[in-house]
């Protein structure tokens, strides 16, 4: 293989065995790290496709459901709601509190304790989720959550807090 087969030095000209994977929804792979009310299945991660800065897959919540608490360590979260209406809360007593609904995305930084509520008394909640490294950690978490959580809205010159009349 030289350079010129690839355009990168090291990289395998081999594309049909190094190129692009398609999971399907019936290969997805529930031994990953698991947290209590949620169930996770990988899709992507080192093992099962080479992935070497990213982690990916799905959960699923049950109607009415809630998972422990817990945080990924060092690695950055993105979850996209594919349907159903979550409810995340997070902060060192799960004190703050924002809903996202089908079509949303959610962030959340290292080492944010946090947890997934699903707020649908009569569906599942199913996502995606995405992580910043290729393997998939989770520290389950033993927190006293506040009562009453207050609720987060993300304000800025483009979206205005939910509760104003301007």
């Amino acid at each position: 293989m030289s350079e010129t087969e690839t355009g990168h030095p090291g990289l395998p000209a081999d594309w049909r065995d190094h190129g692009v994977k398609v999971i399907k929804s019936n290969q997805l792979d529930p031994n990953t790290a698991q947290t209590p009310g949620m169930s996770r299945a990988a899709a992507i991660n080192h093992a099962r496709v080479g992935a070497q800065k990213i982690w990916a897959g799905t959960v699923k919540i049950d109607a009415n459901a809630k998972t422990g608490a817990h945080h990924h360590g060092a690695l950055e979260s993105v979850i996209y709601v594919v349907r159903g209406k979550a409810r995340m809360r997070w902060g060192e007593q799960l004190e703050f509190t924002a809903e996202a609904e089908a079509g949303d995305f959610i962030f959340i930084p290292p080492y944010v304790p946090h947890q997934e509520i699903n707020a649908d008394p009569e569906q599942p909640l199913e996502c995606v989720l995405m992580r910043s490294d290729n393997e998939a950690v989770v520290v389950n978490l033993d927190i006293d959550a506040v009562e009453q959580p207050e609720a987060v809205y993300w304000v800025d010159p483009i979206h205005r807090h939910p509760h104003s009349h301007d």
